[in-house]
């Protein structure tokens, strides 16, 4: 896989059991990519240790007086230098790729599984934390999947090196052989501490980026209650203490960098004294000692990657961990009368029927408008997702034509039931590409856009827009931002209304639009959705003296159904949810006077 052909056509199916499996797996489906960056890293590192041997062939050349031998070590240093050169630029190319490829195939893994459990992802794992997850977290798993191979070429040539030393110098080979391992794994026992401490600061980072989540999302609340001086105080403290755990992890990580560089010292100190010792007793050549002092010099550049393997492994860990606890989660599954999780396999069309609620008891007939009434806005918002094939708790699952939707496979339940929740996102792009959804073909965007009426929101994008005739490619800016709340919500119902799914569930479609567009978006709801089931979240009495049935949904039961002038007249909790009013009978009326007039009007 290179970079170009990204995203990957399936990133696979991950091993979600730990941290640690996870990046395995991450490592065996790049293993392509590992071994190309392994043969490059040879030819570098090897390269690299070769250079000091050629310069010792060059001192003694030069010792003895050799112009053909010095010739021919100017001519093996040329060849190592373009080795280095060519091994280093390709190992690089190579590194990186495995970076951003892995980082990638995590990316599409997390937004495969968003897509998956919807908007209960944020009621399982903290928002916070899948923003640090799809961020931070898969930078340093591609970090520690981009080390590895570059670690096995250096541990390689490090073998290799004291290989040769101990065919070229024994005595002096030796030595290097016994210091070498010392010098590798002196860091080990700090490493735990080292990991430890990391952990801590990453988990307060983590806290300290959902509080931040938390606040940013919470806005205009904290603005509307005068709240914004309690969290940036909360957020402060939290950013001191990822700042003090960062400073007692990077101390450590110094520690280990300090040992890294003395020990390497010290055994080069000792070859040099022990050569010089050995080249006073004639029992090694000159050209021997500096070939050995070089070697052990240039063993340094490769054993820093050992260092960078423990910081690596150390900093994607807790990250893979937490990558891991988000794609283990799975949907809730139904349980059949056995007690056994069943899964309709093989299932490629929706089944059609009426869409059941088991929970509150709601029942949408087949190729209805339903309108629902439920004075709590956050059950109606649970119950909106329930109906979606989201369900809270196993067994729970809503029924469409008898079938539960968590048992159909995903493609198909979302094909079949299509929500759109009260706050819809736009996409920044061209009207064309927002409409571009899967959808049945049945539904032109003329007709989806007019019984939205949209009409005022197609010339504010014209205007706003520069030599642009077409309304559908004039451009929409960051989540719809140059456009009113009601425009955005007008737009967001067109285009679930192009997909013209079997069941369409829409929380709260009209909130943010005036009353007698509302009159008209609820006609132009009614009829194009004719003969197909719709359920609308809504309180609007021009949108629920339109709805086929009304049913109203009280401390999660449905208790009521009929239509909204049934209701109206014999249902006290039911006017009491439409009207916002006490039960008076003089102000019912002059509502309901009201209404009669705004449908007149419109």
């Amino acid at each position: 896989m290179q970079i170009q052909d990204l995203p990957y056509p399936d990133p696979g199916v991950p091993d979600a059991r730990s941290g640690p499996r996870l990046l395995w797996w991450l490592f065996r489906n790049q293993l392509g990519g590992q071994l190309k960056a392994l043969a490059w890293g040879l030819l570098h590192f090897v390269a690299v240790s070769a250079l000091p041997f050629c310069v010792g062939l060059a001192v003694q050349a030069v010792v003895d007086r050799s112009g053909d031998r010095l010739a021919l070590a100017g001519a093996l240093m040329l060849l190592c230098g373009a080795a280095v050169a060519v091994g280093d630029t390709f190992l690089h190319r190579a590194a990186v790729t495995n970076w951003i490829t892995a980082a990638a195939r995590v990316q599409q893994l997390l937004a495969r599984k968003a897509a998956e459990l919807g908007s209960t992802l944020t009621r399982r794992v903290a928002a916070g934390e899948v923003v640090a997850v799809s961020t931070g977290d898969v930078e340093k798993i591609g970090w520690f999947v981009e080390a590895v191979s570059r670690f096995t070429a250096a541990a390689l040539t490090v073998v290799l090196v004291c290989a040769g030393l101990l065919l070229y110098q024994p005595s002096l080979g030796v030595v290097v052989a016994a210091g070498l391992p010392v010098v590798a794994l002196a860091a080990l026992p700090l490493l735990p501490r080292a990991t430890r401490r990391a952990d801590v600061q990453r988990e307060k980072a983590g806290r300290a980026t959902e509080l931040a989540s938390d606040t940013v999302a919470g806005l205009r609340v904290l603005r509307g209650i005068g709240g914004e001086e309690l969290f940036l105080d909360r957020y402060r403290r939290a950013s001191q203490e990822v700042r003090h755990a960062a400073v007692r992890s990077a101390r450590m990580w110094s520690l280990i960098s300090a040992v890294q560089v003395l020990l390497p010292g010290l055994l080069l100190i000792a070859v040099v004294w022990y050569g010089v010792q050995l080249a006073r007793q004639g029992r090694i050549a000159v050209g021997e000692l500096v070939t050995v002092y070089s070697a052990v010099m240039v063993l340094s550049y490769p054993l820093q990657h050992f260092e960078e393997i423990a910081m690596s492994y150390s900093f994607s860990r807790p990250s893979a961990t937490r990558t891991a606890r988000v794609l283990s989660l799975r949907r809730p599954a139904t349980a059949d009368p056995g007690g056994t999780a069943t899964a309709a396999d093989g299932v490629t069309e929706a089944p059609r029927g009426e869409l059941h609620d088991p929970v509150t008891g709601l029942v949408a007939p087949a190729g209805r408008l339903t309108a629902v009434v439920c004075g709590d806005p956050d059950a109606a918002g649970r119950l909106a997702e329930r109906l979606g094939g989201h369900p809270t708790e196993p067994g729970r699952s809503v029924l469409l034509g008898g079938t539960p939707l968590d048992r159909l496979p995903l493609d198909v339940a979302r094909t079949a039931v299509l929500v759109q929740d009260k706050d819809p996102v736009l996409l920044s792009g061209t009207l064309r590409e927002l409409f571009d959804v899967p959808a049945s073909g049945a539904v032109s965007a003329d007709e989806a856009l007019a019984a939205a009426r949209c009409e005022d929101v197609l010339d504010a994008l014209v205007e706003g827009s520069v030599d642009v005739a077409d309304p559908m490619d004039a451009r929409i800016t960051e989540r719809g931002r140059s456009l009113s709340g009601g425009q955005r919500q007008r737009l967001a119902l067109a285009r679930s209304l192009i997909t013209d799914p079997e069941v369409l569930v829409l929380d709260e479609p009209t909130s943010a639009v005036d009353s007698h567009t509302e009159a008209r978006v609820a006609d132009g709801l009614r009829r194009l959705r004719s003969g197909r089931t719709t359920v609308v979240f809504t309180s609007s009495p021009l949108l629920l003296d339109r709805a086929d049935r009304v049913v109203l949904v009280h401390e999660g039961e449905a208790v009521a159904s009929g239509t909204h002038r049934e209701l109206f007249d014999g249902e006290p909790r039911y006017r009491a949810v439409v009207t916002r009013e006490t039960d008076d009978e003089g102000v019912l009326r002059d509502a309901l006077r009201e209404l009669e007039e705004i449908e007149e009007s419109a």
